[in-house]
């Protein structure tokens, strides 16, 4: 059973709806076996889908296709996860910069602030 690229994307809960799904492919963000695709692919079993997220660059390999949308439980019944622990990490660094930012002219962190921010790291 085949279905749509958009339509997958939507139904393995990548995408919120089908319209940013497309809109995603469209831009350039998705790949299906490291080739561009257009949203009305069909998508087959086995086939390995690369799908950029905000700084992940997330890998996916197609078991099969859903009917519908599935519940998040669900997921691993028609794709595995093959992202490389590294594109995570990528999201973990950019959390602790956001964090550790402090505004410009807010001067030097107080005692309590740096023990705060300790607490966070350790």
């Amino acid at each position: 059973m085949t279905a749509r690229l958009d339509k997958w994307l939507w139904a393995v809960r990548l995408f919120k709806t089908r319209a940013l799904a497309s809109a995603a492919i469209q831009a350039g963000g998705v790949e299906i076996n490291a080739r561009p695709a257009k949203p009305a692919r069909e998508v087959h079993p086995g086939e390995t889908v690369t799908v950029r997220q905000g700084l992940v660059l997330r890998t996916l390999r197609v078991l099969g296709t859903p009917p519908s949308r599935v519940g998040a439980p669900l997921v691993a019944d028609y794709c595995t996860d093959l992202t490389p622990a590294s594109e995570w990490e990528k999201v973990r660094e950019q959390r602790r910069q956001q964090v550790q930012a402090r505004e410009p002219g807010s001067g030097r962190p107080t005692k309590r602030e740096r023990r705060e921010v300790d607490r966070l790291f350790l």
